[in-house]
């Protein structure tokens, strides 16, 4: 696909749908005093809230072979299989942002292709060389970032590793969706994966955080997101990163590429730190984390770029 092909609305929609997701990470840090786990809940939470409708609606769509499909066993089994995943990335991710700055976690946990061209050599899978040269690359940036941990109060390597750990668990996350929004529709895939992951969290919240749903303490409540203290804040992530966000990175497919898309995602560190400054929750990285972090984009790039020729080829053959 060209881009004169592609039309403005949808340049338009992947700008707003960059910006919303980039802005997650600096807003998730304005809600403070609250415990990470039970944030990542509450984020979760407002957004099945959202997601729920648009499910029954898609839902009385399908049609009866559709449906029947729906609850095989193999396809629930996927199903709370990503919605673990998403667990493990919104616990470990916004974990990390109360244990290292909002640049370096956002550079960990979007560095998921390099992750993934991991998990291909591991299977035996053959590779392009782009994608081992981006990955090699990528994984040299990941040293020379993590030089910065200890030496900044804020970083600290624990925090850089959930947010890579976050990375690690979204590749099932997306795994998963490949293998079931072939055939079924966004909102009935969104909405019980997410509200699984909200459920995980919400439990974990309660078991290592001392969360509880009759909590005098808003914060933490399990349901404290309710509070008009953080519903703005919890509204906008749900509404925000959650359907503006994402569903618009999904929607947009149908005219820009996946790998053009894949690319313009790369921004995300960029764009989070520079809203992470205006609201005053970032700092501008140390040169480490400069040069780190541009050799890990670098990387990032040359995997996504390599795989999606890669997958154009196979496609062709």
């Amino acid at each position: 696909m060209t881009r004169s092909a592609v039309p403005l609305h949808a340049w338009l929609i992947l700008g707003a749908a960059l910006v919303a997701v980039s802005s997650a990470g600096a807003v998730l840090q304005i809600i403070e005093g609250v415990p990470p786990i039970l944030k990542a809940s509450w984020r979760l939470q407002a957004t099945s809230v959202l997601l729920l409708p648009f499910a029954i609606m898609q839902w009385k769509k399908m049609d009866e072979e559709s449906r029947q499909r729906f609850t095989e066993q193999r396809n629930l089994g996927i199903l709370v299989g990503s919605g673990i995943c998403l667990f493990l990335h919104f616990g470990l991710w916004v974990w990390s942002l109360d244990h290292t700055t909002l640049t370096h976690s956002l550079l960990f946990v979007t560095a998921h292709p390099l992750v993934f061209v991991v998990g291909l050599a591991l299977l035996g899978r053959p590779l392009h060389v782009r994608q081992s040269f981006g990955a090699v690359i990528g994984f040299i940036g990941v040293a020379f970032t993590l030089i910065g941990a200890g030496g900044d109060g804020e970083v600290t390597l624990l925090g850089d590793l959930a947010a890579f750990g976050g990375a690690i668990a979204i590749v099932g996350y997306l795994a998963a969706g490949r293998t079931l929004r072939s055939w079924m529709p966004l909102f009935v895939y969104a909405f019980p994966v997410t509200a699984i992951g909200a459920i995980l969290l919400t439990i974990a919240s309660m078991g290592i955080e001392g969360s509880a749903f009759s909590s005098v303490d808003t914060n933490l409540s399990v349901f404290g997101w309710m509070d008009p203290i953080w519903l703005p804040a919890v509204l906008y992530l749900a509404i925000g990163p959650g359907l503006v966000g994402h569903t618009g990175i999904n929607a947009v497919l149908r005219w820009i590429s996946p790998v053009v898309i894949s690319v313009s995602v790369m921004i995300e560190p960029i764009l989070g730190t520079v809203i992470g400054m205006i609201l005053g929750t970032a700092t501008a990285p140390d040169p480490w984390t400069w040069f780190g972090g541009g050799l890990i984009l670098l990387g990032i790039y040359g995997v996504t770029t390599a795989t999606g020729q890669k997958i154009s080829a196979d496609a062709e053959e």
